[in-house]
């Protein structure tokens, strides 16, 4: 049996080519050529210009691209590999292809490749994707042998909640592995790469004797004689084998053809997991050879929320790999047999005790949380995959209380007072990217700029930490408080309002704790400056006409506004950038971004002519510094640092440093009580 292994890489497969065709009569959906310094390129519906092609194979090729309307470069894949069209097979395939993209673009989701157009020309279906800039996981691994277990829960937890609502839409993947999950520097993981997917309604994707995928992270059952073909439950596999490699450093099921990795499979069902710790019970769930009794993606949730909820488990958002032997060890090769080379496991202090047997995968899906216990008690032990966040302080970090234990006596003998440095040396905060004046990521300089970043260095100068002891990470809105739970970093001042639901968990969600509040904003909308559809005066004639507003997910306008009488989006997107992507594109229904007074007015600024502001509504958004519930020296030396910082003309002048010249009032608003720091 034969395999066709689609990486989807530039050098995979036939080359393919941009539609060369020149525009006839500027037609639309037809591409025409510009001439960039004497060389022709392509421009698909006369808005997309192809730069360069940054994969092909044969299923496709992807494109970087220029978009000419909106001034930014995206993606552009084309669905068809036109070598491998006939005149009657191409009818088809476009019908296909049409099918594949209206499926895919209907999947809006955090950790799913964003799609935001989707154009036809005469023998092409194309897709425009949000441009990404991140690393795959594949690239991670080539480069740290293999991740840190909170590390590898973190990515597979989103990887997972990405398949959930590619599955909900109807859609199998069917390609999960490390070359397709890119993860971006603020740590959010992204899936992607559908070239392969199948869908409802859509012809199978294999050939007689065949199976397309990749071997190594093939599900079984896609070789049984009445085989379904793919189904959720095989993306599924295809995650175990990827949290497989991430911890271990290889493939689970190695081989050069599909025979041979099905044979693996057959004869070592349950591949060794040396440095899994309370991953391990996740990775033996999914590796269920059997679909029915392989976990689902619920339960799969579930232990992975466990995992990174474990008091045990260190800090999972740093880079740094786990210091085990595989770290110095390349990525062996996937088709290269792993029988008798395995890398030996560290010296434990106590030898390590296996999970008792279990009688059957589902006794072994039933004692996930025992097996997970005995795990971590043997790995603790011996420090195989525990990755310090002591910095060799010499004290245990309980990171429920935010205090240390050990080595905290003065030279008096008495407890010395507990600093948050202590026991983390470098101070982690989230902040946002892309809300000017607030908080703006210079990509030339590499550096963030405005008010929240201000106050983020004042408050950790007040706490004793030093300017290059304060690393910053991007952070979406409906993904703060993640960031914060999974310990990717310490304070969160992004534009957080401070809410009574945000503070109390919710069913799925996270609480969270908050300082302040340190700036108090009031609530708006920001329009279109011409639009040839309505007439828009001031936020009446949203409500009145029932316009589209958009705004970002999960933040405080999603549930308020529509109480208030208006039409929302039927989704919304991660950020308030989004939506004003979508405010500028004249073909979107979106006539109105709903956001704080402060965000709209740097907007405004940066697209001058373009967009105007309405007057504010009622309601004030009063933002507060947050972090995780249950660290009260942390929150303590955030107080107090608040207090000094509005007490003094700091406050002030980091106001007309960043926000006054965007609102027009040299003077600040007057300054916020610290309502939440009363008793600290």
């Amino acid at each position: 049996m034969h395999n066709e292994d689609r990486v989807g890489r530039a050098d995979d497969g036939q080359p393919g080519r941009p539609d060369d065709r020149r525009a006839d009569g500027g037609q639309a959906g037809r591409p025409d050529d510009r001439r960039v310094g004497g060389a022709p390129r392509t421009v698909i519906d006369g808005r997309y210009e192809l730069l360069e092609r940054i994969g092909s194979g044969g299923m496709g090729e992807v494109w970087k691209a220029h978009d000419l309307r909106l001034n930014r470069f995206v993606a552009v894949k084309g669905l068809l590999d036109r070598n491998a069209m006939t005149a009657g097979t191409q009818t088809a395939a476009m019908q296909r292809a049409r099918r594949e993209a209206e499926a895919i673009a209907k999947i809006e989701h955090q950790n799913v490749v964003t799609v935001h157009d989707q154009v036809e020309t005469d023998h092409q279906v194309w897709i425009v994707m949000k441009l990404l800039e991140a690393r795959s996981v594949a690239d991670l691994l080539s480069a740290e042998g293999v991740l840190a277990v909170p590390r590898a829960a973190t990515i597979g937890l989103q990887v997972l909640q990405g398949l959930r609502a590619v599955h909900a839409a109807s859609v199998v993947h069917r390609d999960v592995k490390p070359g397709n999950v890119l993860v971006r520097n603020d740590g959010i993981a992204i899936l992607v790469d559908f070239g392969i997917a199948t869908f409802e309604g859509a012809d199978r994707v294999t050939r007689t004797g065949s199976v397309i995928g990749t071997p190594s992270y093939l599900a079984p059952e896609l070789f049984a004689p009445a085989s379904p073909g793919p189904t959720p439950a095989s993306d599924l596999w295809a995650l175990g084998v990827t949290l497989y490699e991430m911890v271990e450093g290889r493939v689970p099921f190695a081989g050069h053809e599909v025979w041979e990795v099905q044979e693996n499979i057959r004869q070592s069902p349950d591949p060794v997991l040396r440095y899994a710790g309370p991953l391990a019970p996740v990775v033996q769930g999914l590796l269920i050879a059997d679909p029915r009794e392989r976990l689902d993606a619920a339960a799969a949730e579930a232990m992975l929320r466990e995992v990174l909820e474990d008091p045990a488990v260190p800090h999972g958002g740093g880079a740094a790999p786990a210091p085990h032997p595989p770290t110095a060890v390349p990525t062996p090769d996937p088709a290269t047999p792993a029988l008798g080379a395995a890398v030996p496991p560290p010296p434990p202090a106590v030898p390590p005790t296996a999970p008792p047997p279990a009688s059957g995968p589902r006794a072994r899906h039933r004692g996930w949380k025992a097996a997970a216990a005995v795990v971590c008690v043997a790995l603790l032990a011996g420090a195989g995959w525990l990755v310090s966040q002591g910095g060799g302080q010499g004290g245990e970090t309980d990171d429920r209380t935010g205090s240390a234990r050990g080595g905290g006596e003065g030279p008096d003998g008495r407890g010395a007072r507990e600093r948050w440095k202590d026991t983390h040396p470098t101070l982690e905060i989230g902040v946002k990217d892309d809300q000017p004046g607030l908080s703006k990521f210079d990509r030339k300089t590499r550096t963030y700029k405005g008010y929240d970043i201000d106050l983020a260095y004042a408050i950790a100068e007040s706490m004793g930490y030093a300017k290059g002891e304060v690393a910053f990470t991007t952070v979406a809105t409906d993904y703060r408080s993640t960031a914060l739970k999974t310990k990717q970093v310490d304070l969160v001042i992004a534009s957080y309002s401070i809410t009574d639901d945000r503070k109390t968990a919710s069913p799925g969600g996270y609480s969270v704790d908050f300082a302040g509040p340190y700036y108090e904003a009031s609530r708006g909308f920001l329009v279109r400056e011409k639009s040839a559809t309505y007439t828009i005066n001031d936020s009446s004639d949203l409500r009145d006409l029932g316009v589209e507003v958009c705004t970002a997910r999960e933040s405080t306008y999603e549930k308020a506004l529509p109480e208030q009488g208006f039409t929302m989006a039927a989704s919304q997107p991660n950020t308030y950038q989004d939506c004003l992507d979508k405010l500028l594109d004249p073909k979107s229904d979106v006539y109105a971004v709903a956001s704080d007074d402060i965000i709209l007015a740097g907007y405004v600024e940066a697209n001058p002519g373009k967009v105007r502001r309405l007057e504010n509504i009622q309601g004030a958004e009063g933002y507060g510094v947050a972090m995780r519930p249950g660290t009260p020296v942390l929150k303590g030396e955030v107080c107090s640092a608040l207090r000094t910082i509005l007490a003094s003309r700091v406050w002030e002048d980091m106001y007309k440093e960043n926000l006054s010249g965007l609102v027009g009032d040299k003077n600040p608003p007057g300054r916020p009580d610290l309502t939440e720091c009363e008793g600290y």
